[in-house]
């Protein structure tokens, strides 16, 4: 029995009490079950007599003591008991609990899935890093992230579009250019221009690619380099993502808005919705009616549009392609942008308590990482794979709340100990894949299953922990904090290695094959399970050996 088939038969107790007279009261769409402190209490708890029994007019503990009859004639609730005011301590009895196994192997990779967001479509914008160098370590944060907020709102029910917001528009891309054209013709770096090794790299490719453009001088030169430099370096940075396991559904460009018309077409539509006003020449944006704390401007007196204006056509795209919902990830430097964006938002006519959210991330730092060789000052994001690994870093950066600063150790996360997180969860993953296969080699199979068998205090423990996955997962999609679920894991893997040390899978020595076995087997196999699950929300691997 899950915590979610728990909630829905007290659930189902109130309506019939209700329907039998017992009681007048609204009936709650979801009825919180969570674990006890004290396993001694009971498996599950529950506070539903505290939150209705004044609204029916009862004392709480009249209230619980009349839902202690009906749960207790529910099939598998072992006992219920009333403590303190009126909580209710609910214990599972073996078998059902141990029932749960079978469902979770039968599942498979759809265990922790649930519809908690079902009908939310959501556009979620993270990385978009400037075309114009590598991804650095101040992407890496938003990248593991916002994959792993993608990941888990999709297993929650919500359809997501994750979306990469090239800025590829604009005098920072002349720069760009210019600096690539000096590094062919062997001249210094022009000013505010692109110092690294990989300019270098880019001249190469661009002389590969057109060697014509080395004989013509910079005007002419500049718009075909320009858009062969800017696609060298777009492929480089999705190649990184890739290495990092970060793959986006649409890569949108900027400069299609401004090529498009979208951005003049912006203006006018909110024009229209009667928050553009027009001073000394430029036109402005009344953001300040919707907590700005000034007003902006979209297109300047000389006639130039500026990055908000782009900003504004960027979320009416958003809008017009029927995301309902838009989710920006930014760094921890762009506070300021919180309400613009959502100024942005009302004035198009949206709410923008509920169709927009924008969630800031705080920095991180790792010890001992050096900069780039090929981009001078900054640390690129593949140095940090190649040095740390993409399992060992995700993990770690989905470990924490998105508001805490993280500093990360490479040592630590090279080793293959239990003080390290992600080796801890990855090799129970792999310890209990093993455990399968040799049980299998020794004639055990998952042909018979007896649920009432699973009576260990370790089995317990370990069958109550891998049935509260579904709610983490729904609990980590609501609140878009995927450290949920790596703690939870931790949690996991935990309760396997104590499970693994209490019982065995596969008989001792000459011993025969016994019921209990294969009913074990099936437990050990909802672990794997489950530890799959939750390390592929997070983007990290499931090794089968370590």
């Amino acid at each position: 029995m899950t915590p979610e088939e728990l909630s829905a038969a007290i659930s189902a107790c109130l309506t019939q009490a209700v329907a039998a007279g017992e009681i007048a009261v609204e009936v709650p769409d979801t009825v919180r079950v969570e674990r006890p402190k004290s396993r001694e209490h009971g498996d599950w708890a529950t506070n539903i007599a505290l939150q209705l029994g004044k609204k029916a007019g009862m004392a709480p503990r009249d209230f619980a003591q009349m839902l202690v009859r009906r749960l207790s004639e529910v099939p598998g609730v072992g006992a219920v008991e009333i403590a303190g005011p009126g909580f209710l301590n609910i214990t599972v009895d073996a078998a059902a609990a141990g029932e749960l196994a079978r469902s979770i192997v039968e599942a498979g990779a759809g265990f922790g899935h649930n519809q908690a967001l079902a009908g939310h479509v959501v556009n979620m914008e993270f990385v978009s890093a400037n075309p114009t160098g590598p991804l650095h370590i101040g992407h890496t944060r938003w990248a593991a992230l916002g994959d792993a907020i993608a990941r888990v709102l999709r297993a929650s029910g919500a359809e997501v579009t994750s979306e990469y917001y090239i800025n590829d528009a604009g005098n920072q891309m002349n720069v760009f250019a210019r600096s690539v054209y000096n590094r062919m013709h062997g001249l210094p770096v022009p000013e505010g221009g692109y110092p690294g090794e990989y300019i270098k790299e880019l001249a190469d490719i661009v002389q590969a690619a057109a060697p014509e453009l080395a004989e013509q001088d910079e005007a002419t030169a500049l718009p075909k380099l320009r858009e062969l430099a800017y696609t060298a370096q777009l492929a480089d940075i999705k190649s990184t993502l890739a290495d990092f396991g970060v793959h986006f559904d649409v890569f949108y460009s900027e400069s299609t808005l401004h090529e498009g018309g979208a951005v003049a077409d912006a203006v006018a539509r909110l024009r229209e919705q009667g928050h553009i006003f027009d001073l000394e020449g430029a036109v402005w944006l009344r953001t300040t009616d919707f907590g700005d704390d000034k007003d902006r401007v979209l297109i300047r007196a000389n006639g130039e549009p500026t990055y908000f204006a782009a900003d504004a056509a960027y979320y009416l795209s958003k809008k017009d392609r029927g995301f309902s919902e838009k989710i920006y990830l930014l760094g921890a430097d762009h506070h300021g942008y919180v309400n613009r964006l959502k100024a942005i938002a009302a004035c198009a006519g949206d709410d923008k308590d509920k169709n927009i959210e924008v969630l800031i991330g705080q920095l991180i730092s790792v010890n001992g990482a050096k900069l780039s060789k090929r981009a001078g000052n900054i640390i690129e994001l593949r140095d940090l794979i190649n040095w740390i690994g993409a399992d060992a870093l995700r993990y770690s950066l989905a470990r924490y709340p998105a508001d805490s600063p993280i500093a990360l150790d490479p040592e630590q996360l090279k080793k293959n100990t239990n003080d390290n997180p992600v080796f801890y969860v990855q090799y129970a993953h792999a310890r209990s894949f093993g455990a399968s296969a040799n049980a299998v080699a020794k004639g055990v199979t998952r042909e018979s299953f007896d649920a009432a068998l699973l009576t260990d205090p370790s089995e317990n423990e370990l069958l109550a922990v891998l049935g509260q996955f579904p709610s983490v997962v729904a609990g980590a999609a609501q609140s878009r904090e995927p450290h949920r679920i790596a703690r939870y894991v931790e949690q996991v893997a935990g309760a396997y290695h104590s499970w693994y040390a209490a019982t065995r899978v596969t008989p001792l020595g000459d011993e025969p094959v016994q019921e209990v076995h294969h009913t074990r087997l099936w437990l050990n196999d909802a672990t794997t399970q489950v530890l799959a699950n939750g390390l592929g929300l997070l983007g990290v691997s499931a090794p089968e050996r370590m």
